[in-house]
């Protein structure tokens, strides 16, 4: 196991995914103003599912005045270089020293097939975005040539005036030696805790003051089939996109995802969803009580780990009200250890 800034049982940043499916984003203001009090530090985003990765945060940031913001992850290829940094500059000026920018490649399906942007070399341009972006808040004047584009002449005006940290979304070797050699440290996701040491041993010994978010899927309800239901038609569509399959099969899972490779490539969607084992569907996209859901997330809680991002997708009797929200958040953070 490699070295790491923290003990090993020191207490991780715990973070919730906005918005919360099933409530758009002008509804969480209550939710928000409360998670510092049942012990959440950081409130995450991704781009994807019709909401954006910026204004969910920009939102946070207004509504409060300590939680930490993260990007996980804004794709390098839909935006231009200078729009990612001086949108990030811009909002660390809202929240000073409380931004996380996640950068990452994304998948074909969000970059090609929806954004008709051509999917090429995504390990070189996200090298190439984190070094700009990087020198670019830190107020450089840039002109030069990257491998995959070029720029003319550019300089921040209002650089942030607290650092903010560039992270990368990071599944295997290459991106992850990237993600904490040039960047701030990485995020990764769709693993089970078993897999978290070949991770961190990819790594290595983890510099002083670098990020480690794993994201964990969680239902947390005891409906097992409206769990199981809820997930697969994600799982069986995320694990067939060439990064996460590529993921899995070094992970060493690939023997046991094969018949929903085999089903997909055949054109059969229900057919990969049905492959799908019941114990890869519920390791996961965690599901059970809050209770039980919280004593899986904790095995995520592992020397290195600096953070725990929960995407939490909500039973339909959790949306009595907001507090009732609240109390399946209490249950399933910090708070409740």
């Amino acid at each position: 196991m490699p070295s790491s800034d923290r003990s090993p049982l020191a207490q991780p940043n715990w973070g919730v995914t906005l918005p919360l499916p099933g409530i758009t984003i002008g509804h969480h203001q209550h939710i928000v103003e409360r998670l510092p009090d049942i012990g959440y530090s950081d409130v995450w985003t991704a781009e994807g599912g019709g909401t954006d990765a910026f204004t969910p945060l920009a939102a946070t940031a207004a509504w409060s005045p300590t939680l930490r913001l993260g990007t996980g992850i804004v794709p390098v290829f839909t935006r231009g270089p200078a729009v990612i940094a001086q949108t990030a500059a811009t909002l660390a000026q809202l929240a000073p020293g409380r931004l996380l920018l996640g950068l990452g490649s994304s998948v074909p399906a969000h970059v090609s097939d929806i954004n008709g942007i051509p999917f090429e070399e995504p390990f070189k341009r996200t090298r190439d975005v984190l070094r700009f972006v990087t020198r670019a808040l830190r107020g450089e004047y840039i002109a030069d040539e990257f491998e995959t584009f070029s720029i003319t002449g550019y300089r921040l005006p209002h650089p942030p005036t607290e650092p903010a940290k560039v992270i990368l979304g990071a599944l295997r070797p290459n991106m992850l030696r990237l993600a904490f050699g040039e960047g701030d440290g990485a995020i990764t996701n769709l693993l089970f805790p078993e897999d978290v040491p070949k991770i961190l041993q990819a790594v290595g010994p983890q510099p002083v003051g670098k990020e480690f978010v794993v994201k964990v899927f969680v239902c947390p309800t005891e409906d097992k089939y409206y769990a199981r239901a809820n997930a697969r038609p994600f799982l069986a569509w995320i694990l067939n996109r060439e990064p996460y399959r590529k993921f899995h099969e070094w992970l060493g899972n690939g023997e046991v995802l094969r018949e929903v490779h085999e089903a997909w490539e055949a054109a059969d969607p229900a057919g990969s969803q049905k492959a799908l084992p019941d114990e890869v569907v519920d390791g996961l996209f965690i599901s059970g009580s809050p209770e039980e859901c919280r004593e899986q997330i904790m095995r995520y809680h592992l020397p290195g780990v600096t953070s725990i991002q929960l995407f939490v997708s909500l039973p339909p009797d959790a949306f009595y009200s907001q507090e009732t929200v609240l109390d399946v958040l209490r249950r399933l953070g910090p708070a409740a250890l």
